[in-house]
């Protein structure tokens, strides 16, 4: 499953620094050894550098995140622990742990904010989960071993990289069926979604390159060789950007013309990557070093590295807005 783990660290909620300013991003970082989850000031409306605002203890060893579309509420998998839990972006806290079975890894969130989606790993389904109801959890089939997960903007379908089919389920989110299946690249990991929907992109652990899926052909459209071990790919603007694991690189090229753009040495061991909403920069947890390096997404440099804490993955969707005005 490439759970992870290089020791385990006790974690206390501890907050830093001052408040975040109204309409600052933020990123909910999953630190799966150290069994929490950190909290980044992104540089807020001034654009100053990151900076460490809050730990928030989370047991299992966390790896996958989905922020809701609001801000307000961050779902994070533990798969040891076998729970899905809830935090509350502003107050920082658990506010809910949800026992699930199999080996929960990746996780999405309808726009609407719920429902939750949970890749089982081991059991080839999507755990259907409404958070506010959790005891009655839903299932619908998916290949073998599902990774990440993506959902469309009209919540109507949800997309599942299936690594040891090498494949992507297409899942109709209303009848929980498996509507189509896509052959992609070798091991399927992460998987991304255009903000149209129109796309997918998946990063193929296996065969070290990028299927582009055309969402309502249920086909791949394109593939683009990248580096050593990609994991997860971040869209921002007309570029996409993907962590090569065992490079320390991201690549990244046109999504457009999947013409090359460049290579950015980041940290060790590259895994989780989100775009800013502008589109002006790019976040990686880098797992290896315990950091997040931001990438300018012009100059295609890193610009800013702050220490988040042991192991971080943040595999998902892991940067939130601030909702408040």
């Amino acid at each position: 499953m490439g759970l992870k783990a290089r020791g385990a660290a006790a974690a206390l909620v501890l907050l830093v620094g001052a408040a975040v300013p109204a309409g600052a991003e933020e990123a909910f970082v999953t630190n799966q050894p150290a069994n929490e989850v950190a909290v980044v000031d992104l540089g807020g409306t001034e654009g100053g550098p990151p900076r460490l605002l809050a730990r928030i203890a989370v047991p299992g060893q966390p790896a996958g995140v989905a922020v809701s579309q609001d801000g307000r509420r961050a779902f994070v998998t533990s798969p040891e622990g076998k729970t899905l839990s809830v935090i509350d972006t502003a107050a920082r806290k658990v506010t809910a742990r949800i026992p699930l079975t199999g080996g929960p890894l990746g996780v999405a969130v309808a726009p609407a904010g719920s429902p939750v989606y949970v890749a089982d790993w081991y059991g080839a389904r999507l755990l259907v989960v409404d958070p506010d109801t959790p005891d009655a959890i839903r299932t619908a089939p998916t290949g073998a071993s599902p990774s990440g997960l993506a959902v469309t903007p009209d919540g109507a379908f949800v997309l599942s990289a299936d690594r040891d089919d090498d494949t992507v389920s297409v899942i109709d989110a209303a009848r929980l069926e498996r509507v189509a299946v896509i052959p992609v690249g070798k091991r399927p990991f992460g998987i991304t979604l255009s903000a149209d929907g129109r796309r997918a992109y998946t990063a193929n652990v296996g065969s070290d390159d990028v299927s582009i899926i055309d969402v309502a052909a249920r086909a791949v459209v394109g593939t683009v060789k990248v580096g050593s071990r990609p994991y997860a790919v971040a869209l921002a603007g007309r570029l996409a950007f993907v962590t090569n694991q065992y490079a320390g690189t991201v690549s990244v090229f046109d999504a457009e013309t999947l013409e090359p753009r460049g290579l950015v040495p980041v940290g060790e061991y590259p895994e989780g990557i989100a775009a800013s909403a502008d589109g002006r920069q790019v976040h990686v947890a880098n797992w290896f070093d315990n950091t997040l390096s931001t990438i300018d997404a012009r100059t295609l440099k890193v610009v800013a590295t702050v220490h988040v804490g042991e192991g971080p993955r943040a595999f998902g969707t892991f940067i939130r807005r601030d909702p408040t005005p």
